[in-house]
């Protein structure tokens, strides 16, 4: 039998429970033989850092980077634990993403079966589009290196060729292989920017266009944020893919996950050459834990993407199919905050049950 390493960050405040959620179904899936999977736990987070001083040691990211085929990620942070400058501390984000070189960030937008979408009127599966978030570059790259004093700061946004060129592939590759938007069916790649003002911005546009050249059945767009926004909104139907700048990317899937029900719905997944791991989109929400409350969909949804990485693509599919079919049954309830009743465990066997 196939077995694949493991890692296991559970991550402060909900993650825990979140993460022992997603183990449960992936316990019930991998229960139908093929396959199996080796978890280790490796200590990271917020937590991490206030016991020990650093959110993840260097053996630990080595060994996120060499020995595990992936890593399931919950979610990290508490708001107490800062730098003495502080910033929060804790965070892993600019930790794994650079130090495992996972340069695509992949947060897909889909509306559940159940799941009323906030823009009223639309039906599941009418909003399902993937959002490619470059996550080595950017805005961000700036992160713990913005340069001034307490009247100006400046913060540098880096655009590089091959940075660029990576991530417009990987969307690329991605529309092509993906159905098409709701609308119409179309392959298509949307370019979101911010070409008008700023240099870097054109150059990311400019390359976009020359990786399109290899992909001649896939349809392309270019959008400015501000009208990307407007749009995700007003027609949403209409978007495949979208591949844009690191910060462009943050803000515009927050958006797109409000269309779909809430930023707990969503999985999303840290994917490089070599090394990747997969976490929901959302916080910690250290105020919630333990209370029965949390809403694990995303980081279940996370695990789906991981055996997708795996190549174990029918336990994907048949993972988030129970998902969808426990929410259009009314075996999951969701609140408008987006928590949902029962909690984790409550979800999780739902999920499950499904499965066996």
């Amino acid at each position: 039998m196939q077995v694949h390493d493991i890692a296991v960050i559970r991550g402060d405040g909900i993650g825990p429970e979140l993460v022992d959620a997603a183990l449960t179904v992936l316990g019930a899936v991998t229960a139908k033989g093929g396959f199996a999977l080796r978890y280790t736990d490796v200590d990271a987070g917020a937590d991490t850092y206030r016991r020990t001083g650093v959110a993840c040691s260097p053996d630990d990211l080595e060994y996120l980077r060499t020995a595990v085929a992936a890593t399931l990620k919950g979610p990290v942070g508490l708001p107490d634990v800062r730098f003495p400058d502080g910033t929060e501390a804790g965070l892993l984000g600019g930790i794994l993403r650079i130090g495992l070189d996972a340069y695509a960030n992949v947060r897909p937008a889909l509306l559940l079966p159940g799941v009323t979408s906030a823009l009223g009127g639309v039906t599941a599966g009418r909003i399902d589009y993937v959002i490619v978030r470059e996550n080595t570059e950017g805005l961000y790259a700036s992160r713990g290196k913005g340069v001034g004093n307490r009247w100006a700061v400046s913060d540098t946004l880096m655009t590089t060729r091959e940075g660029t060129l990576r991530i417009c592939r990987r969307a690329f590759e991605l529309a092509a292989a993906r159905g098409g938007a709701p609308s119409d069916g179309k392959h298509r790649v949307t370019c979101v920017d911010k070409s008008n003002v700023l240099r870097s911005h054109a150059l990311f546009r400019e390359i976009f266009f020359e990786v399109a050249a290899d992909f001649p059945a896939v349809e392309t767009e270019v959008l400015y944020a501000d009208a990307a926004a407007q749009a995700l909104v007003l027609r949403p139907g209409d978007f495949d893919v979208l591949v844009m700048e690191n910060f462009l990317g943050d803000v515009l899937s927050d958006l797109g996950g409000a269309t779909v029900g809430g930023i707990s719905l969503c999985g999303s997944g840290n994917i490089g050459d070599v090394s990747a791991y997969f976490e929901p989109i959302h916080g910690s929400a250290p105020s919630i834990a333990g209370k029965g409350l949390a809403n694990p969909i995303g980081q279940i949804l996370a695990a789906a993407m991981m055996l997708d990485h795996l190549h174990h693509t029918a336990e994907g599919d048949l993972v988030r199919a129970a998902v969808a079919g426990a929410l259009e049954a009314g075996d999951i309830g969701i609140r408008p905050d987006g928590s949902a009743t029962g909690g984790p465990a409550a979800v999780a066997e739902a999920v499950a049950a499904r499965l066996t």
